[in-house]
């Protein structure tokens, strides 16, 4: 076994959150990507949007600063930017199924070579009522879906698979895969490993992984800052 350490979910949030462009309106699903916008580059403009009726949604709030009038999809507090808004929840998938999203950042149980994704339900070994929520709308409606996860479930088993087992939330929308591990573009020619953390080599990578990988020719090692399981550095 390698030596190596894998990221917390504060760095896969921090490390994808570098690659949302100035100018996105970017989506972000309930659970790992809740804490991207903490970690949104200085100087960009991006606009964030909650399924629930937010634009212009800001960082989370300082605990002595929560506003319970004021919470993200995932039923906590949030912030709302100078010039953002707040609107009818059918108007807000108007924008989701509009097309007027650029990245959706949603997580993961399981994701497809060919990018299918499913994210709602572990199906007869849920131990909660499964409920797909926006999901569905979001895969489908963005111009790109990033998806954060862990690279493996809490049992071990892969959750990068040939094909998807569990109940579906999309076909063919996933195009990058942020783990704690690697960073994977889903291409026509399969999934390209683009960066690796440090000390852990692409064969460990692939022993965690239920479908064929390949290694761009130019892998970077993926890094990100000295974030504690609380977020701060």
């Amino acid at each position: 076994m390698s030596d190596y350490k894998p990221l917390n979910r504060h760095q896969i949030a921090w490390r994808t959150a570098q690659d949302i462009e100035d100018g996105a309106y970017v989506n972000l699903g309930v659970g790992m990507p809740m804490a991207i916008p903490q970690y949104l580059p200085d100087g960009r403009e991006i606009v964030l949007h909650s399924e629930n009726g937010l634009l212009g949604m800001g960082p989370s709030p300082a605990k002595e600063d929560e506003d319970w009038d004021l919470i993200n999809a995932g039923t906590r507090p949030t912030t709302l930017l100078p010039g953002g808004s707040f609107f009818h929840h059918a108007d807000s998938f108007s924008i989701v199924r509009g097309g007027h999203l650029d990245i959706s950042v949603l997580g993961a149980f399981q994701i497809s070579e060919k990018g299918d994704l499913a994210n709602w339900s572990l199906g007869p070994d849920a131990t909660r009522t499964p409920t797909v929520g926006g999901a569905m709308d979001l895969a489908v409606g963005a111009k790109q879906v990033f998806v954060m996860t862990d690279h493996s479930a809490k049992d071990g088993a892969p959750k990068i698979v040939e094909n998807c087992t569990l109940p579906l939330t999309g076909l063919g929308c996933v195009d990058r895969i942020y783990t704690d591990l690697a960073i994977i573009d889903v291409t026509k020619n399969g999934l390209i490993v683009r960066e690796i953390v440090d000390g852990c080599g692409f064969e460990e990578i692939q022993e965690k992984t239920g479908a064929a990988l390949r290694l761009a020719d130019d892998c970077q090692i993926l890094s990100a800052p000295d974030l504690g399981e609380d977020g701060i550095k």
